[in-house]
């Protein structure tokens, strides 16, 4: 009887033991953080940089041929516009939408100053092309610009280098100062200066990188074109420019 129950009690551990061996301890695992969302929501940004061309009037020559005055007829002005490099800086506001599309809107309002100096050459000739006397005069086109601008960035937010498209409406105030003009004897004359304000456009494009979520580096270019729609004009008197620049953009929200 004795050997019976030190069998059953032997078997019985054996199996609890068995029991306990095959029990696995599961530990939660945490589930991984969601990838950064970089540039979405309002922001404000600084830019500044250059407005390295400008589509100005082309040199042109024009021919004396009135028969009244004989002891010029046949000589020729050069005028030779300057494409200056000018500079421009200013502020930007904007929202970015965050729809779940790899192509993302956004809107922008993009306000900047935008100046540069406009030098023209005048060289005058006589009909067998022997130079006579030159002249130069000289100005500063100041002008302040306001865009309402439709973006599409390029890619979903989890990229750090995201880049954009753009385009849009807008109005400029220009002001030009009074025109300097120096004669070949060495005079100078002053004229006075004209304000104007009337449409603008521009067309964009650029990239930010994002050092986080919400501080990013950008790099852009812009052409803008001045419109003349307010001067009673048969000749088209727009005036675009081409503009690269770069900036600091901060996100404030989310």
């Amino acid at each position: 009887m004795k050997k019976f129950s030190i069998l059953v009690s032997l078997l019985i551990g054996f199996g609890t033991f068995s029991v306990r061996a095959g029990t696995e301890t599961y530990k939660q695992v945490a589930p991984p953080p969601p990838p950064p969302v970089y540039g979405i929501g309002f922001y404000g940004a600084i830019d500044a940089g250059a407005n390295v061309y400008q589509n100005l009037p082309n040199s042109r020559t024009f021919t004396q041929d009135n028969p009244n005055f004989p002891d010029s007829f046949g000589d020729t002005l050069e005028v030779s516009p300057q494409h200056n490099v000018g500079v421009f800086a200013g502020l930007k506001f904007g929202y970015v939408f965050n729809p779940g599309w790899s192509v993302r809107p956004a809107l922008e309002l993009d306000s900047f100053y935008n100046g540069f100096n406009t030098d023209t050459n005048f060289t005058l000739r006589e009909p067998d092309g022997d130079f006579i006397k030159s002249a130069h005069s000289s100005n500063r086109l100041n002008s302040g610009v306001w865009l309402f601008n439709f973006i599409l960035r390029l890619g979903p937010p989890s990229w750090q280098f995201q880049p954009y498209i753009g385009a849009g409406p807008g109005v400029y105030y220009a002001s030009l100062n009074g025109i300097s003009f120096t004669t070949p004897d060495g005079e100078t004359f002053h004229g006075s200066g004209r304000n104007h304000a009337d449409f603008a456009f521009d067309a964009l494009a650029g990239f930010d990188y994002f050092f986080n979520p919400k501080l990013s580096v950008f790099v852009e270019y812009k052409f803008l074109e001045f419109t003349s729609t307010q001067i009673n004009t048969s000749q088209n008197r727009a005036l675009g420019q081409h503009l690269v620049g770069a900036g600091v953009r901060y996100f404030f929200w989310p």
